[in-house]
């Protein structure tokens, strides 16, 4: 049985519509898309222009090994940029461009993204500049786990196509505006890509701008989640039988001094219950920073309250995350 002519004519108007939006959209952000390459002329990955004087955002993983930098914009201009800062606990970086009369694109509202919208993905995937793809947003609320071992909280998931070099670039939706900045996909599966969202991308770049970093506390614990014994949480009231035990503690490190030991299972962080690792990381914000906080630890059948002062963070101390040993 063949298409009658009015639903031919239908489907013919839906595509080109869907075609006029992905193509609107691409026209309004693509000229601000660059291609990053390292002093030695190789393609590393994408960015975003996203001020009117240079300031550009990418992955943190794009730029974080190179001294030099040097990137193209789609009319074909070449230009120096400097890292301003990088965040690796969200793979975000911001580099400046150095030029005149760039173009820029606006960031949009990632809370207002709705799954199942029109997700376009613009970047340089194995150094082919200027490639589009598009999808649909996949999910959103999702978790990443960084490098770094911290998670990226407000994933969203597209089935827009990234590949190598895609990272850095833009997600936009069918207005033109940035909702999240490519950053990973999962292997071998396909349709399975990530992108910032632009409300963390826009907080994290702020911060970078400023201070070329941002500021997080630490405790000094290397630990892993583990399970509470039933009658031990309910003898203690515990909200979750879960909880972070502690494999090791830095020397002189603010839980060293807290009186924090091996073997300890933290319960909770400045009144908040931790029910793992990822807990304890996203209360160890800056503004825990030299502030004593009461830590709630289980030691020996018995729940202890200790108080620390979380301070700031640096690459070489942090809660380090544990495979259970088998």
């Amino acid at each position: 049985m063949g298409v009658s002519p009015a639903f031919a004519d239908r489907d013919a108007e839906l595509l080109d519509a869907y075609s006029r939006a992905v193509i609107d959209a691409v026209d309004a952000t693509a000229p601000a898309v660059v291609k990053i390459e390292s002093g030695h002329g190789r393609a590393v990955g994408s960015g975003v222009i996203f001020t009117p004087d240079g300031f550009t955002l990418t992955n943190g993983h794009v730029v974080d090994a190179a001294q030099r930098l040097q990137v193209t914009l789609p009319d074909g201009r070449s230009a120096r940029a400097d890292r301003v800062g990088v965040d690796p606990h969200s793979d975000l970086a911001v580099i400046r461009i150095d030029g005149t009369n760039l173009p820029w694109a606006r960031f949009g509202d990632s809370r207002q993204v709705r799954v199942g919208q029109i997700a376009i993905a613009i970047g340089n995937p194995f150094g082919l500049q200027h490639s589009v793809t598009a999808g649909v947003v996949s999910a959103t609320g999702r978790s990443l786990r960084s490098a770094s071992g911290r998670l990226i909280d407000d994933v969203i998931q597209t089935d827009a196509a990234l590949n190598p070099g895609n990272s850095g670039g833009p997600l936009v939706t069918s207005g033109g505006e940035v909702i999240g900045i490519n950053t990973a996909t999962i292997m071998p599966a396909q349709g399975l890509c990530f992108a910032i969202a632009s409300n963390t991308a826009r907080f994290v770049a702020s911060l970078l701008i400023r201070d070329g970093h941002v500021r997080r506390s630490y405790v000094g614990v290397a630990g892993q989640n583990i399970q509470v014994p039933r009658a031990v949480a309910r003898a203690h009231g515990l909200a979750a039988a879960t909880g972070v035990l502690v494999q090791s503690v830095e020397p002189d490190g603010p839980a060293a001094r807290a009186g924090v030991r091996e073997g300890d299972v933290i319960l909770a962080f400045a009144e908040t219950p931790v029910r793992g690792v990822d807990d304890l990381h996203r209360l160890l914000t800056a503004d825990r920073i030299g502030v004593p906080s009461p830590l709630s630890v289980l030691r020996d059948g018995a729940r202890r309250t200790l108080t620390i002062v979380p301070a700031e963070h640096h690459e070489a101390a942090r809660v380090t995350s544990r495979r259970p040993r088998r």
